[in-house]
C-alpha cells in the first residue's frame, strides 16, 4: 500500500530538473521512524496543491526522505467544490466528522459556532481549534492520498453562513425536511451548466448542525438567505456521520466516484 508525505513548497520545476522529490525535518523523521519507510519502497510526495510525485525511495534517514520521480501528476481541482460546514460538537464528534469528510473528498471545511453547540471556541481556543482541525485534515489527506489539501477556514457565525448562502448552493441537513438529498441532486445537478450565472459552478455547501440539531431560528435565517433544507433519509444521523453520508451521495451524483 502506497503512502503519501507532504511538502507544501515542493516545486514541479525543481522535481522536473532533478528527477528527485524529497521531504525533510519532522515529515521525514515521521516517514522513516514511525511509518518505517525503507529504501526501494514506492511512495508518493505531494504539495497539497495538485502535485503528486511517485517513485521508489532512494534516501531514507531521519533527516531526509527522497524518491526518484518516476510518475509526476498534476491534478486539477474538482468543480464544483464540496464544502462542509461542521457545527462544533462535544466529545470529539466534530473532529470525527472532519476526518471522515476529508477522506471522502471534501474540498473545504468551515467550523461553525451554532446556537446549540455545547463545545465553544473562545479566546485562544479559536486559533487552537482551527489549527487542530487543519492538522486532522492534513493527516486524513495523507492517509487517503489526496492531491489537494482541503482548506480549514476561521470560525463562522450564523451571520457568516447567511452571507455564504448568497454566493453558493447551500444545503442544510435537517431530518424533518420534505426534500431528500437524493431528490435535490437529481433535480439540481441534472441542470448543470444551464441557467443564469452558471449556478452549477458555485460551491455546494453542506451545513451540519450540532448534537441537538440546528435551532429553528437558524433554519429560518439560512432559508431566508437562500439555503435549501434537505434530509438524508428516514433516520437521524449523528453530527459525526451526517456530513460524510451527504458527501457520499453528492460524490456519486457528481461523478467523482
Amino acid at each position: 500500500m502506497s503512502s503519501l508525505f507532504l511538502r507544501e513548497d515542493l516545486d514541479p520545476a525543481a522535481v522536473a530538473a532533478s528527477g528527485i522529490a524529497s521531504v525533510t525535518g519532522a515529515e521525514a523523521k515521521h516517514a522513516v521512524t514511525v511509518n518505517r519507510t525503507r529504501l526501494g519502497e514506492r511512495v508518493s510526495i505531494g504539495n497539497g496543491r495538485g502535485l503528486i510525485v511517485t517513485g521508489p525511495v532512494v534516501t531514507a534517514d531521519a533527516g531526509e526522505l527522497a524518491i526518484q520521480a518516476e510518475l509526476v501528476e498534476n491534478v486539477q481541482p474538482a468543480t464544483p467544490r464540496l464544502v462542509l460546514v461542521q457545527a462544533l460538537a462535544k466529545g470529539g464528534r466534530d473532529e470525527m466528522a472532519v476526518q471522515a469528510s476529508t477522506e471522502l473528498g471534501v474540498d473545504a471545511v468551515i467550523p461553525w459556532s451554532a446556537a446549540r453547540s455545547v463545545s465553544r471556541w473562545e479566546g485562544a481556543k479559536v486559533a487552537k481549534g482551527q489549527e487542530r482541525w487543519a492538522s486532522i485534515v492534513r493527516e486524513a489527506s495523507k492517509q487517503s492520498i489526496r492531491a489537494w489539501l482541503p482548506d480549514v477556514t476561521a470560525l463562522f457565525s450564523t451571520k457568516d453562513l447567511e452571507r455564504l448562502a448568497a454566493t453558493s448552493r447551500m444545503l442544510v441537513l435537517e431530518p424533518t425536511a420534505e426534500l431528500a438529498l437524493t431528490e435535490w441532486t437529481a433535480a439540481e445537478l441534472g441542470r448543470a451548466g444551464h441557467g443564469a450565472g452558471h449556478k452549477s459552478e458555485l460551491d455546494i455547501v453542506l451545513v451540519v448542525g450540532p448534537e441537538g440539531g440546528i435551532a429553528p431560528n437558524e433554519l429560518e435565517r439560512l432559508q431566508a438567505a437562500g439555503a435549501s433544507l434537505v434530509r438524508l433519509g428516514s433516520t437521524v444521523l449523528r453530527t459525526s456521520t451526517a456530513g460524510a453520508a451527504a458527501l457520499s451521495v453528492l460524490s456519486a451524483h457528481l461523478g467523482r466516484w
